[in-house]
């Protein structure tokens, strides 16, 4: 039985006192609450079933080549990005011996709609013909045995039409924990316009604001916000707004740029509860308890749709409204809880946010990750396990969506 969630979100607004030469004592009228009913995507979610080839990733990240996120046409075509992603075979349920990972990869899809024969999920093979990682550390900080996984991006119209992807430098810490491996740095990776899969012409920045020396690095690129006209924002301010996790509270924090300098990491701008400054570490949080991936996304009339899952690995997808990029963002309300989807032994569900790339007029499509503690032996029982799975946010208010 589809279960559906109606829920209603409480805006925040601004007092409105701008009209001091009117003398006249009136009030005015308390804006309309946005509410909306929550549902699954379960057309979206098929789509990622598959059984021979890619067959399963976390990650996800959808950027539309025009280049136009919220409004994105549909004759466009979009890249999605992958992290960890399994390649081999499933017949008939059980999964065949010769799989493997390779630690990110893409899907081309061309339109908007959950299509099969309209997406191409896209293996990148090594000299040996084996499948291989799409991206492979090359800046200067890189060490041996250094691997990507991918946060969000978008293609830069104020720079040539370049795509522009943030990425995170891993490095295996093999301790015997259940998360062997440690970030340590954040990456730029920057592709000029019309470069052919595989992207052999890239450009990789190390980016200089996230040490990573203690357990208090700042991860930027979780979300991006390109809010300006040429990325078809409906309240374009003209920067791109990235955002950035901070530490074990899992604080969501944010700087901003003007795209034509997002190389130029000396201009960007961090956002310090009331101003912007030039410093890294005064940026201070805008919410805590977000998770590794999220969104901030335009609902139209100033009003944007903060999601992501609670403490990153927690079953609830929240969503809070803020009155602009930064905030000041509005109580948390559940949007989906995972256990309906995924309730096996063993799984759990994170890094839920939103892609207004594929959704219609008027929705939000939000995607959730599903993996296992102890992965290697539960894939063997089930194989389809690791993949995303998709809701469907449907606003019912005239004033939220695209």
């Amino acid at each position: 039985m589809k279960t559906i969630l109606n829920v209603a979100v409480l805006v925040f607004c601004l007092a409105a006192f701008s009209c001091k030469e009117n003398k006249s004592s009136q009030t005015e009228q308390p804006e309309r609450p946005i509410t909306f009913s929550v549902g699954p995507a379960p057309e979206w979610t098929a789509l990622l079933k598959r059984d021979h080839g890619w067959f399963g990733a976390d990650g996800i990240f959808a950027i539309p080549f025009s280049g136009v996120d919220q409004s994105s046409g549909a004759n466009d075509s979009i890249m999605f990005l992958f992290s960890d992603t399994m390649v081999g075979d499933i017949d008939k349920g059980t999964l065949k011996p010769g799989y493997v990972m390779v630690n990110n990869s893409v899907m081309m899809l061309h339109g908007k709609e959950p299509s099969a024969s309209a997406a191409h999920f896209l293996i990148n093979k090594g000299a040996d013909q084996k499948p291989a990682s799409l991206f492979v550390p090359s800046s200067p900080e890189t060490k041996k045995d250094d691997y990507y996984w991918l946060g969000d991006g978008f293609v830069n119209n104020d720079m040539d039409g370049s795509l522009c992807i943030f990425a995170y430098r891993i490095r295996n810490t093999n301790d015997g924990t259940a998360f062997p491996f440690r970030e340590v740095g954040n990456n730029l990776i920057v592709i000029p316009k019309g470069t052919p899969y595989p992207f052999k012409e890239q450009k990789q920045y190390d980016m200089p604001f996230s040490a990573s020396k203690d357990s208090l690095t700042t991860s930027f690129g979780v979300g991006v916000l390109s809010n300006t006209q040429s990325a078809g924002a409906p309240d374009a301010d003209g920067f791109v707004y990235v955002y950035g996790v901070k530490g074990r509270a899992k604080e969501l924090v944010v700087a901003r740029i003007k795209p034509a300098q997002l190389t130029e990491f000396s201009s960007w701008e961090f956002y310090n509860g009331t101003a912007w400054s030039s410093k890294p570490e005064d940026a201070q949080p805008l919410v805590d308890s977000v998770s590794n991936e999220l969104s901030v996304t335009p609902l139209g009339n100033g009003k944007y749709a903060l999601i992501y899952q609670y403490a990153g690995l927690m079953p609830t997808i929240y969503l809070q409204i803020g009155t602009s990029p930064v905030g000041p963002f509005g109580p948390r309300q559940i949007v989906w809880n995972t256990t309906t989807d995924v309730n096996e032994q063993g799984l759990f569900t994170y890094n839920a946010k939103a892609h207004p790339a594929i959704s219609k007029p008027g929705e939000l499509l939000v995607s959730f990750n599903v993996n296992s503690f102890d992965f290697f032996k539960q894939i063997q029982t089930l194989p389809d396990l690791y993949r995303p799975r998709f809701v469907r946010i449907l606003f019912n208010t005239p004033t939220a969506g695209k």
